[in-house]
């Protein structure tokens, strides 16, 4: 599938849309673009400036150049010469173009000024002030998802919507302590006392800070933040879950008319089911596999049992070891991992893999402690298939088309589905009917069907309604 070019639709962009393709066309005439300065509303500002900012505005609106022309009553050739730089726009055009848009020809065509910071809710919570986040709209507020470690880069850095403010520095109290300065008569942070737990180090019986207990659907950092907009935040459509062939949406939304934009949260399959409880994606992807091993839809029915929720199919694997080639036809089991003294590299808490794991190891009888590396925590499938590729493990837990992405050798441990649950108040949404639209389309289907041990059988297939 080709894509169109603006005027049928602009490319959709990952995460927040900030990256702005370019707008072809031909210098207007007659009601078009005039170059010249006495009827340039905008003269002076700069014809590139000003353009950058018209683009930006449009697909923050989710409208082809085409769509807006329509909308102004001028030509599509107008938008785009002064999208693409050629020439400022006529004082009629700029109005026009103004009106439509629902701002001011200020807005558009005056200096150049960055939008004003936004409320934000954190899907994760961010390492450091100034940090880069995707941003996007969810219904009337703002979500942002940090650009940081696993989320940093796609073979690259990713554009970023936004970048959070400094946070206020907090002011003494007068009498009370300073935090980070030490009190007489009182333990030093960071220094064990004999008798006491060391932080950092779990304690048997206690929940381990960071994840959730018995009961408990998730962290407890969920805050907002001031976030500065780089651009005005497009339709984006957010989607949460551990399959690493999500990304292909993005073409097929991006050539939509209007285009949706996209963006990734990679995580496990609870976390993705506790992100859309709370409205921060409006998609969870997931393993809805019971505590049984069953395949059922109880752990998306309890965390959105008061909304509700549709669950459609997107692919089928199978998940197993994931081992160096030289270890092919030496390991069957874990038993014999364990045996060998192979060191794991593991997946986080609430994810598919490390339950397929911890589920082998109770049938064998096996203890956590018995394996080098169950601590560790992989971001998922690809990077468990990296961290063996490159000898820095022997043996993980992950999906069979991360092992025939590396080369690795492949032992089945379980067949699984990953199914889209959607909860009922986003499901109306535009973003959310953009990606049931392009589930059934031929380039997403052939695009699954190439990957090597991906079966897309049960893609857009509605599988349940919680």
């Amino acid at each position: 599938m080709k894509a169109g070019n603006d005027s049928n639709g602009t490319g959709g962009s990952r995460a927040s849309g900030s990256r702005a393709s370019g707008a072809g066309g031909s210098r207007a005439g007659g009601d078009g673009a005039s170059a010249a300065s006495g009827s340039g509303a905008a003269s002076g500002a700069g014809a590139g400036s000003s353009g950058v900012r018209l683009r930006l505005a449009r697909q923050a609106r989710g409208f082809s150049q085409q769509q807006l022309a329509g909308m102004a009553t001028v030509s599509r050739q107008a938008v785009s010469a002064v999208e693409a730089g050629h020439s400022d726009p006529s004082l009629r055009v700029a109005l026009a173009v103004a009106r439509a848009l629902g701002t001011t020809v200020e807005e558009l065509f005056g200096p150049g000024e960055l939008p004003p910071p936004v409320d934000a809710w954190l899907v994760a919570p961010l390492g450091e002030d100034a940090a880069r986040v995707t941003l996007a709209p969810m219904g009337d507020a703002f979500v942002a998802l940090p650009l940081a470690g696993a989320t940093a880069s796609a073979a690259g850095f990713l554009p970023a919507g936004g970048v959070a403010e400094q946070s206020a520095p907090s002011q003494p109290v007068p009498g009370q302590p300073v935090p980070g300065q030490p009190v007489p008569g009182q333990p030093v942070p960071g220094q064990p006392v004999p008798g006491q737990p060391v932080p950092g180090q779990p304690v048997p019986g206690q929940p381990v800070p960071g994840q959730p207990g018995p009961g408990q659907s998730g962290p407890p950092f969920r805050q907002a933040r001031k976030i500065r907009p780089i651009g005005p935040p497009r339709p984006t459509l957010v989607l949460a879950g551990c399959d690493p062939a999500m990304p292909l949406i993005e073409t097929p939304l991006a050539l939509l008319d209007p285009p949706i934009a996209f963006s990734w949260w990679p995580c496990g399959s609870q976390e993705a089911l506790e992100l859309a409880a709370d409205k921060l994606v409006h998609v969870a992807g997931a393993h809805l596999r019971g505590a049984s091993g069953e395949y059922n839809t109880g752990p998306a029915r309890e965390l959105l049992r008061r909304q509700g929720a549709d669950v459609v199919g997107f692919c089928s694997w199978r998940e197993g070891l994931l081992l160096p080639t030289a270890l092919a036809g030496q390991v069957a089991d874990l038993g014999d991992v364990v045996r060998r003294g192979l060191r794991l590299v593991n997946r986080e808490t609430g994810s598919e893999a490390r339950r397929v794991l911890d589920r082998e190891l109770a049938r064998l009888g096996i203890g956590a402690a018995q394996i080098s590396g169950y601590s560790t925590q992989a971001a998922g499938h690809l990077q468990v298939a990296a961290s063996i590729a490159a000898g820095l493990a022997d043996v993980g837990v992950a999906s069979e088309p991360a092992a025939l992405a590396f080369g690795l050798a492949f032992v089945p441990l379980a067949a699984e589905h990953f199914d889209l649950v959607i909860p009922a108040d986003q499901a109306g949404c535009r973003e959310v009917q953009g990606l049931l639209k392009v589930l059934s389309s031929r380039w997403l289907l052939d695009q699954l069907a190439s990957l090597p041990g991906y079966d897309p059988a049960r893609c857009g297939e509605h599988v349940a309604s919680l």
